[in-house]
């Protein structure tokens, strides 16, 4: 589907529908929309779902778990604010077993992997760039040498 092919059926949606609708649209990658699906008309609310905040764990944990404060609690938190998990996989974690403790160690070992699945991703992103500019470099002198022995000649 083309983008007029999209534009034309949201807005066909709204000239023949004389009650009020909502639509919901995801992305990951907002700044990535061309600006005439965002304008006012077509998408009046946005809505930042961010990453489970240690805020967003305590009020699911009393939710799920039925509890305020742990011990673990101070792990989890400090694992939370860098794991980047979303507080929809964190329920999902809560709801693995009904032993508390099980529950709460599960959910450790999982943030920690979580943690170190962002830090791979990031080392091989740098790896990845290393090895462009590496690349880059050895064509800038390709070219070098190129061009001094066409001035020898």
């Amino acid at each position: 589907m083309t983008l007029s092919g999209l534009l034309n059926f949201i807005d066909g949606l709204w000239s023949s529908c004389g009650d009020e609708r909502i639509i919901v649209f995801t992305t990951n990658h907002i700044e990535k929309l061309d600006p005439a699906l965002l304008r006012p008309g077509r998408m009046d609310v946005h809505v930042h779902m961010s990453y489970c905040t240690p805020c967003g764990f305590k009020f699911l944990a009393a939710n799920y778990l039925g509890i305020k404060d742990h011990v673990l609690f101070e792990e989890i938190e400090e694992l939370i604010k860098t794991a980047e998990v979303t507080p929809a996989e964190v329920a999902e974690q809560l709801m693995r077993s009904d032993e508390l403790e099980t529950v709460l160690k599960e959910l450790i070992e999982f943030l920690v992997d979580k943690k170190k699945e962002k830090e791979e991703k990031a080392m091989a992103k740098m790896n990845e760039k290393e090895s462009r500019l590496d690349k880059e470099e050895e064509n800038v002198e390709k070219i070098d040498k190129e061009e001094e022995n066409e001035e020898e000649n």
